[in-house]
């Protein structure tokens, strides 16, 4: 777990604008990735995984940490002072629709692992200029305010309950793997 650096954050904010990373997902399209890729090596686990697993951009940080890593540097040397963690949709109830629900603490936890490693890596080099983690918590593909049943307008897809979990499991991977 990551010391509380509200305070510091705090200060640098009211001494200049903090720099927050670009779009995680544009850049890693733009690597164009195969499904093989998205899979990674036989110890990520997922070589005879049932589910087509490209486009899991999440997933990455397991099974492509290199990748993630590469674009986290690569906002730093542009000037970012934060970057957010690769999890836009690594909740159970995003990751479901890839066979992955079970492994969502894991992917948060890994790729705010990721993200810590590198803003270390570069606080280290020049330390007047400290780099945080934010970690995401991006919406689901289930909606708990819109019936996906036209013929039920009572029906839902997903309960609160459901929600409240699963991004509690999302929030406690993100914070054991280091946010800021």
């Amino acid at each position: 777990m990551q010391p509380d650096r509200t305070a510091e954050l705090s200060a640098l904010l009211d001494r200049r604008i903090l720099i927050l990373d670009g779009a995680m997902g544009t850049m890693i399209q733009q690597r164009r990735l195969s499904e093989s890729d998205f899979r990674g090596a036989p110890e990520c686990g997922l070589a005879g995984h049932a589910h087509d697993l490209k486009g899991d951009n999440d997933l990455l940080s397991i099974t492509q940490p290199d990748v993630v890593r590469a674009i986290h540097d690569a906002y730093f040397e542009a000037g970012a002072d934060i970057v957010e963690t690769n999890t836009f949709s690594a909740t159970s109830i995003a990751q479901a629709d890839y066979g992955l629900a079970a492994r969502a603490h894991e992917l948060n936890r890994a790729a705010a692992a990721v993200a810590r490693e590198s803003a270390d890596r570069w606080t280290a080099k020049t330390p007047d200029r400290p780099r945080f983690v934010a970690g995401a918590l991006g919406p689901t593909n289930r909606t708990a305010s819109i019936s996906p049943d036209v013929n039920d307008p009572a029906a839902r897809n997903v309960t609160f309950d459901e929600l409240a979990a699963a991004y509690h499991d999302a929030a406690q991977g993100l914070v054991e793997g280091g946010v800021d």
